[in-house]
């Protein structure tokens, strides 16, 4: 596999009994001078720190949220086997398309994972994005094509789909009960170097917007990696605040909330500001830094120089319209993106909102006022807002998804959801609550292509 070794074995790390100093993972080679701004506190933790740390790592294990040892290796043999098809296929074509001996014996291709797999904080139901990187003389369509066709043809493969028209294009798959998510990208040289590292920006010197958008997912995971000044302390604060964000309903990059390389960059940088705490001091850090941190300021982990090939380049001094973004995030890969531009005026106050009530609560954890079961609790939408739905309303709900050339068919579950026992409640009994929640409505909609089902939540 083309990972980083120090993924090999974060999940046994994450698992075992928390220590300090940890043992492993500490970027000696990286000063604090390669960051935005140097630490806040060098401070070592005290025996409560410690403590609180262990708690914390308790709790979030009895959640059952993350994968543990067993479905790990499981993955790992799954990305294997991908890999070896890959290469596989790369050599058989590349003999149809008469490449010389030579070059084909020294292109094994590579599959490089990226995303929440590489940075050790998958969850159970997470997919597992991987990039794979191929010679300069193939094309893409082989890969949408011939590659997918092979896939296809694997017993083990499920579900899979060619989308070649996304902002990153993918083939979506799940192959032997594992969600996969593969990207494409080439080289601008005949082979794939063994020894290729994505951390050079020349990688994406010559390369078509598609392949830069496809080896920016690699390059910034690995960039967030090496930036940080102690991976295993990284990683478990991030599963913390992964499973508090799933929790509370704002972790979603497409609904306009923030996806898994935002919230990875925002622990990054409080693990940089405090690079000797351990967990619980950095979890406490982050709502408090974030719940007083003035949007939209910037949140980088580094300077990204603009090596100006010509690729789209976050710098609102030169692109007008990157000055409205409300929450900017930035990668710390050339080209610098905003990891958060889908963030509205309503979602950034939520999240703001849901990090004030983590501040609160992180406070009087600290002060043992508190257990950290309480920051995970999960909201009741209805009770906060206190819906109240006529099935008149429910009908132009239909009525309007109707009108709609991509919806076939749109079907309202009649199961009841009683709704927050209040006086209102009890004063308008003519006036029932569907159950909208968690799908549960199954306002289902069919559509042509694909005949694919969409349960709107």
């Amino acid at each position: 596999m083309g990972s980083d070794p120090n993924t090999q074995s974060h999940e046994a790390s994450c698992d075992g009994e928390y220590t300090w100093p940890p043992e492993e993972d500490v970027a000696q080679d990286t000063p604090w001078r390669c960051y935005v701004t140097g630490p806040i506190s060098e401070d070592l933790p005290e025996e409560a720190d410690l403590v609180r740390t262990k708690t914390l790592i308790e709790t979030i294990k009895s959640y059952n949220f993350f994968e543990d040892e067993l479905g790990l290796q499981h993955r790992e043999k799954v990305l294997k086997k991908l890999e070896s098809l890959y290469k596989k296929w790369l050599t058989e074509l590349s003999e149809k398309m008469c490449i010389p001996e030579y070059v084909t014996e020294k292109n094994g291709g590579r599959i490089i994972p990226f995303g929440s797999y590489h940075l050790g904080v998958q969850s159970k139901d997470s997919d597992t994005d991987l990039l794979c990187v191929g010679p300069g003389y193939l094309e893409r369509d082989d890969f949408f094509t011939s590659f997918y066709e092979t896939l296809k043809a694997q017993e083990e493969v499920k579900d899979i789909r060619a989308i070649k028209q996304a902002f990153v294009p993918v083939i979506k798959l799940s192959y032997d009960g594992i969600e996969i998510d593969l990207i494409f990208a080439r080289v601008n040289q005949k082979y794939v170097p063994k020894d290729l590292n994505l951390l050079d920006d020349s990688v994406v010197r010559y390369t078509d917007i598609h392949c830069t958008r496809s080896f920016n997912g690699s390059r910034v995971t690995e960039e967030i990696l090496q930036l940080v000044p102690n991976k295993l302390t990284f990683r478990l604060t991030l599963r913390v605040i992964k499973l508090w964000a799933k929790r509370r309903n704002i972790y979603s990059n497409k609904l306009g909330f923030l996806g898994g390389v935002s919230w990875a960059i925002l622990v990054a940088r409080i693990c940089q500001l405090y690079p000797n705490a351990t967990v619980s001091t950095l979890v406490i850090k982050f709502f408090k830094v974030y719940s007083m941190w003035e949007w939209p300021i910037p949140i980088r982990l580094r300077v990204v120089e603009d090596c100006h090939y010509n690729l789209p380049f976050w710098d609102p001094r030169f692109t007008p319209s990157d000055r409205y973004h409300l929450m900017p995030i930035i990668t710390p890969a050339y080209p610098q993106q905003n990891s958060s531009v889908n963030v509205s005026p309503s979602t950034l106050a939520i999240m703001q909102e849901e990090i004030n009530r983590g501040h609160v609560i992180t406070q009087e954890i600290e002060k043992n006022n508190k257990n950290w079961s309480e920051l995970f609790e999960t909201p009741n939408f209805f009770e906060k807002y206190q819906v109240d739905l006529l099935e008149s309303k429910i009908r132009l709900l239909v009525g309007s998804l109707e009108k709609n050339v991509s919806i076939s068919l749109a079907h309202v579950n009649l199961q009841r959801f009683p709704g927050p026992k209040t006086a209102k409640n009890n004063s308008q009994p003519g006036r029932e609550l569907r159950d909208l929640q968690r799908g549960d409505d199954h306002v289902n909609r069919i559509c042509k292509e694909g005949k694919s089902q969409l349960v709107r939540a």
